[in-house]
């Protein structure tokens, strides 16, 4: 595996813990939430956002011949921005 790909495997695994917690929070009753609980939802839904932009910017970089390690994590609203 080379760092390119090794790089996107950590993105997937995060995001694949971040969407178990995330899943694990709206099984229980949406109303049910603590406020805590519903802070936590917000931050896993920008964390994913940020993961799945980073992924996409790694993934155009490398498919543009470029490196796909001088892609970086953008803030959250910015990820946000560019997931619509």
């Amino acid at each position: 595996m080379n760092d390119a790909t090794g790089g996107e495997s950590e993105i997937l695994r995060q995001i694949d813990a971040l969407v178990t917690e995330e899943r694990d929070l709206r099984e229980q009753n949406e109303h049910r939430l603590t406020p805590q609980e519903r802070s936590r939802m917000r931050e896993l839904e920008a964390s994913l956002d940020q993961c799945w932009d980073l992924l996409r910017r790694r993934r155009a970089l490398r498919e543009f011949g470029q490196d796909p390690d001088a892609a970086h994590p953008r803030l959250a609203d910015e990820a946000r921005r560019f997931r619509k």
